[in-house]
């Protein structure tokens, strides 16, 4: 609330002076809301007007459309409305599928926290090329990385084959000190020769080496590598998280 004699002097000033509203607020030093409460006149009202758009008759058609193709482009929507009839401009069009297409469903992610010796993650990685004598040679790694400890085995070859891959195992699991309960793959075919759904063939060569080892190979989703799990940060760089043969924990120095 304000002073009645400056509601008076605001009053003088706008209708008897015909200053605005701006410059009756910076003289006196007030809000030019106060100033509009003051005069008391419906003229400053300022009620909220939804102006109608010619995008109106269309944005029931592009809220299915965008529900049915959520990632449907507006440059793709703009020429569909344009072939029923839209007369306006593809800005505002895009200004409308910014309040109208779906927000993308929240994928949740679990972190699990895993025990010693109980996971290995293996891949191949490329590093490019290698000259050997007058041959060029693609360059790959075999690589096995402990889940808990994240400690890490690399083994570099010039092919991704077969006999590599497996020897990249034998290096690994010596290499460690020991061999993870259970190892997981991302879907390579090394390792997956074949898979429908959660039924998974594993390469047979594969399962003789796990069957010697006593460890079980898991495959990762389709297109889901980041299974590949960010486990515990390990409490002594000289522990690694293996198990040997017979089951037992053991510790690598």
């Amino acid at each position: 609330m304000i002073p009645a004699a400056q509601v008076t002097e605001i009053r003088r000033l706008f209708f008897a002076e015909h200053w605005r509203v701006g410059t009756i607020a910076a003289q006196l030093g007030v809000h030019p809301d106060t100033v509009r409460r003051a005069l008391a006149t419906e003229r400053f009202a300022r009620p909220s007007v939804v102006r109608p758009s010619v995008l109106d008759p269309y944005r029931a058609f592009l809220q299915v459309t965008l529900q049915q193709y959520p990632r449907l482009r507006a440059t793709r929507l703009f020429e569909m409305v344009r072939q029923r009839g839209y007369p306006g401009s593809v800005g505002s069009l895009r200004r409308a599928v910014r309040t109208l297409r779906p927000a993308p469903a929240a994928t949740a992610y679990l972190r699990l926290n895993l025990l010693m010796g109980e996971q290995g993650q293996v891949d191949w990685g490329s590093f490019g090329t290698v000259t050997i004598g007058r041959a060029t040679r693609r360059l790959s790694a075999f690589v096995l990385v402990l889940s808990w400890s994240r400690a890490l085995h690399a083994l570099f070859t010039v092919d991704q084959s077969l006999e590599s891959f497996l020897r990249g195992h034998v290096a690994a699991f010596q290499a460690l000190g020991g061999v993870p309960r259970v190892l997981l793959y991302d879907n390579m075919k090394s390792a997956v020769l074949e898979r429908q759904g959660d039924a998974v063939r594993f390469h047979p060569r594969l399962l003789d080496l796990c069957g010697h080892y006593h460890c079980v190979p898991r495959p990762c989703a389709v297109g889901a590598a980041w299974e590949k799990l960010q486990a515990s940060h390990c409490t002594s760089s000289r522990i690694c998280d293996t198990v040997c043969g017979t089951g037992y924990w053991r510790r690598s120095r």
